[in-house]
């Protein structure tokens, strides 16, 4: 199975939206050089789909990726289906995924505006195995899961 990446997202600072930033360095036991995020134990780097994204549009919110705050976006991946512990590829990087959705302790902004918000069911987050250099277009391979 395999999906791809359409936007690679950093913030400088932590409860804001990221930008698109076209490419980035995941670090080792770190996450994404460069992003507010980096360095937050087993969640180093998070990846929201697109078709997460989508459904929020549906709703009528003009959002975009990294208006979640995850650091990727994906398409053609059911994230949140993944089991924990399964291995994902992208080049020489090698991710794991560590968290399925998280728990909103306060309510975003899209909350407020939607009603809802698709990052604490649908969004996953992993940690960082192997570093290297991802950039938007790069596909995504699931390794099966030991």
């Amino acid at each position: 199975m395999q999906g791809k990446i359409v936007a690679v997202c950093t913030s400088k600072n932590k409860g804001e939206r990221k930008q698109n930033v076209g490419q980035a360095n995941l670090l080792p036991g770190l996450g994404l050089e460069g992003d507010a995020h980096a360095g937050f134990q087993h969640r180093q780097v998070s990846l929201l789909a697109l078709e997460s994204i989508e459904k929020m549009r549906h709703l009528g919110l003009d959002v975009h990726p990294g208006d979640f705050a995850e650091n990727l976006t994906t398409e053609g991946l059911d994230l949140p289906s993944l089991p924990i512990g399964t291995k994902l590829k992208i080049g020489e990087v090698l991710l794991e995924v560590s968290q399925i959705g998280k728990q909103c302790h306060s309510r975003c902004n899209i909350y407020y505006q939607a009603g809802d918000c698709v990052m604490p069911k649908e969004g996953i987050f992993a940690i960082v195995l192997t570093g290297g250099r991802v950039a938007n277009g790069d596909i995504i391979e699931v390794m099966e899961h030991v």
